[in-house]
């Protein structure tokens, strides 16, 4: 718009919105200020039912014969009984100015859920847990697998593999595995879907009475527990992973192998290529430190061989999320600085 403007004294207003693809009437249409234009009011048609005439439809379609039915029924009715009111959509304003037009069916009406977002700075600051089927020896048997898992270091603080699903195995899970971690009242979220064991009253009890703050997904909503989603996957998709057990003892090895792999030696891209315990146990400065010193040495053996710049290792982050704000700031990572004595300052960031 300002080139033209700039434009149009010289060649005429007609002509610069033509060279520039632009309609006058666009260009006519910024220029007025933007104030709300007023408004007649709507004149009363001439045709319109009176006062008393609108009363006494509502009488009608108000009174005991009528009162359950719809205006075509009543519409129908009254012509049989030789009398005309109005017509079926006149009866319909006429109840909907009375606010006495709505769904008469009992339907459900979905509430509007709040979406989950959560954040954690360190380890024992939000888990989230699920539970998911592995099918058993024989066709329509399962065992089920209870995982916790913190979401900043990705460690599977307390799993269960149990032939049912039940509220009171969570509980138990969820009471020892509190215990084990050393958590103290109002300093955890646990995050999970709503499945029934998950919305249950005696997993509620439980975590009111530790102080523990509950969330729970959106109905019909994945992605609000991604976290332990992605471990499922990771470990169904396991070259090993059997088509089916043969009991609860394979499981139970499968499934023990399979968390101390994730825990212990699975180096995690969501975590600078450390492994989940690295972090939840504190001791990943002292393995980025050692990191450092390895590229260091390497990048003064052969400078000529990284070009931009020193090498690093790769950055843990500082915080994560479930749902992050929209227009929040992007997740900060922890930057190792590049002098040689930065073990300490590390230590005092993380």
């Amino acid at each position: 718009m300002n080139a033209i403007e700039e434009l149009a004294p010289q060649v005429g207003t007609a002509t610069a919105c033509r060279s520039l693809g632009v309609p006058r009437a666009t260009l006519y249409r910024k220029r007025r200020p933007n104030l709300p234009v007023p408004t007649a009011p709507r004149p009363k048609p001439p045709r319109a039912l009176c006062e008393q005439e609108r009363q006494k439809v509502l009488d009608v379609l108000d009174s005991e014969p009528f009162a359950d039915k719809a205006p075509a029924e009543v519409y129908a009715a009254l012509l049989d009984q030789g009398q005309y009111l109005c017509s079926i959509r006149t009866m319909y304003r006429v109840l909907d100015s009375r606010k006495e037009v709505r769904e008469r069916r009992d339907q459900l009406r979905h509430p509007t859920y709040h979406k989950p977002q959560l954040v954690a700075t360190a380890p024992n600051q939000v888990w989230t847990w699920d539970i998911t089927k592995l099918l058993g020896p024989a066709k329509w048997t399962y065992f089920h697998l209870y995982v916790i898992l913190d979401i900043f270091s990705r460690y599977v603080v307390g799993w269960m593999l149990a032939s049912r699903e039940s509220e009171h195995l969570a509980e138990r899970l969820i009471r020892e595995t509190v215990v084990k971690e050393g958590v103290v009242q109002d300093q955890l979220t646990i995050h999970s879907d709503r499945g029934p064991s998950m919305r249950s009253q005696t997993v509620a009890q439980l975590l009111a009475t530790l102080g523990i703050t509950k969330s729970h997904s959106r109905p019909h909503v994945s992605d609000d527990n991604p976290f332990s989603e992605s471990q499922f996957k990771t470990m169904k998709y396991q070259p090993e992973f059997p088509d089916r057990f043969t009991g609860i003892e394979h499981g139970l090895e499968f499934c023990g192998k399979f968390i101390h792999w994730q825990n212990h030696e699975h180096h995690h891209w969501g975590l600078g290529l450390l492994t989940p315990a690295m972090v939840h146990h504190g001791q990943a400065a002292a393995v980025l430190a050692a990191r450092q010193t390895v590229l260091t040495t390497a990048y003064a053996a052969h400078p000529e061989r990284f070009v931009s710049q020193p090498p690093q290792p790769l950055a843990l982050p500082s915080e994560v999320w479930i749902n992050p704000p929209a227009d929040g700031p992007e997740p900060r990572m922890l930057q190792l600085p590049r002098d040689t004595n930065f073990v300490s300052q590390l230590s005092q960031t993380h």
